[in-house]
């Protein structure tokens, strides 16, 4: 008895008593919820079709499905793909099949993270989504492009739920004050801190609200520092093998090669926060000096394998900011990938023209026989040619030059691109002397 008193005077957590009890109260997320929104006309018409939703944690994907599923009598089941199985799936669809043909009531079923069941599970779902036995209502962070199906997926509408905003956290703060009948004991600054750290999630603004009014003191007010005392560390939304993982690098390599500094920083500084192996950013940045900057820097090269090296000396945390260089340096630093274009266009013309040998005069002969073939016949040694420069050809006999290597009028391949032309036309008058040569031979 004393037990059943106990837990009825126990009050609920705020996050659950500010659940919205409509989609109109559902704050952040108009673009598909709202009145005319494609969700907002699903529940106006009563007609439901399986569906994901992909947003990041506590931007409402649950709450949304729920309300969907009270506002157009069917039943909610729901279940998580993290601690669910095969057996578990068959269950549910045991079940939804009896309610249809029992009590002629259609099924919402409402998985969470369903991006971590594998293939088979998801091809699973198919034959019950396609026979209306249920319908599905996926929950997923990670982008369904690359997680789900593309079976499971053409059967699904895709609708992407944003971060919630500093604004939308304003408004459940406010909503939690109405609730709780008093405002929270905060400083200015501290309410806006909450909010960044919050980090786009709803449900924890709520959680950290009820905590400094647990914690604090009558007539005590809260600024940064309090706050900072409760969060403690909050680990940033990022998961190392997926999403957010290529969305903070893909961040990293643009603005670089934007040459943005600041941006460059920031974004490494995320991924650190994160938890990423700081070795994975070495190589990633190591692979940018030589694709990107390349030869408009010669030296970022060498400050990449530099920093490497300095990080595998010292670790974390002081090799840390040999990384902070790296990144600013190569922010800074002049881009070019006349290289990088070349390596392909090189590769490409490798292909086609695969089977060519070389000319006989630049070929070794270290035997006999290949001295009677011709090999090595008429060679000219460059350096001690007038100007250090033969201008033979080098490409397969009966193949017409290619120009393959178009350097850049910035940084140091500035300097390489006076040299390309200089040996371009150094090489034209070579080429025209032998040339008018040939034909006053063939003439005389």
């Amino acid at each position: 008895m004393e037990e059943t008193l106990f837990s009825s005077q126990v009050k609920r957590p705020l996050a659950d008593r500010l659940r919205p009890q409509t989609l109109a109260e559902v704050v952040g997320q108009d673009q598909v919820v709202g009145e005319n929104a494609p969700l907002g006309r699903m529940v106006k018409a009563k007609k439901i079709s399986s569906f994901i939703l992909w947003g990041p944690p506590g931007c409402g994907k649950t709450t949304i499905a729920r309300l969907i599923a009270e506002n157009t009598n069917l039943y909610f089941e729901q279940i998580s793909a993290v601690f669910s199985g095969v057996a578990d799936l068959k269950r549910v669809f045991q079940y939804a099949q009896e309610r249809r043909a029992n009590q002629g009531k259609g099924t919402l079923l409402f998985v969470d993270e369903i991006h971590r069941f594998n293939k088979s599970q998801q091809d699973g779902f198919l034959p019950y989504v396609e026979d209306g036995t249920i319908i599905l209502v996926g929950a997923t962070t990670e982008n369904p492009s690359f997680e789900l199906n593309a079976a499971l997926l053409s059967r699904c509408q895709v609708f992407v739920l944003n971060r919630l905003t500093s604004e939308n956290f304003e408004e459940l703060l406010q909503r939690a004050e109405r609730e709780e009948g008093r405002k929270l004991p905060l400083t200015p600054e501290a309410r806006e801190f909450m909010k960044e750290v919050a980090d786009g999630d709803g449900r924890y603004i709520l959680n950290l609200a009820e905590s400094v009014w647990n914690y604090a003191q009558p007539g005590e007010v809260f600024d940064e520092d309090n706050i900072v005392k409760i969060v403690r560390s909050r680990a940033p939304i990022y998961d190392k093998g997926r999403d957010g993982h290529y969305n903070l690098i893909s961040a990293v390599h643009k603005s670089l090669r934007g040459s943005d500094v600041d941006a460059a920083l920031y974004w490494v500084a995320r991924m650190f926060e994160s938890g990423e192996d700081p070795k994975y950013l070495l190589r990633r940045m190591t692979r940018f000096a030589v694709e990107d900057v390349s030869l408009a820097d010669p030296n970022a090269v060498s400050q990449a394998i530099a920093c490497w090296e300095v990080y595998d000396r010292l670790g974390s945390p002081e090799g840390d900011l040999a990384i902070m260089q790296l990144a600013a340096y190569l922010a800074t630093a002049p881009k070019s990938v006349g290289v990088y274009k070349a390596m392909y266009a090189a590769r490409d013309l490798a292909r086609k023209t695969g089977s060519l040998m070389p000319p006989k005069n630049i070929l070794n002969a270290p035997t006999k026989l290949m001295k009677q073939l011709g090999y090595s016949e008429g060679y000219e040694y460059d350096p001690e040619c007038e100007d250090g420069f033969s201008g033979a050809n080098y490409f397969p006999d009966g193949m017409k030059r290619v120009k393959l290597y178009f350097p850049v009028d910035r940084g140091f391949e500035r300097e390489v691109k006076k040299r390309v032309e200089y040996f371009d036309k150094l090489r034209a008058e070579k080429q025209a002397t032998r040339n008018k040569n040939k034909k006053e031979t063939e003439n005389g």
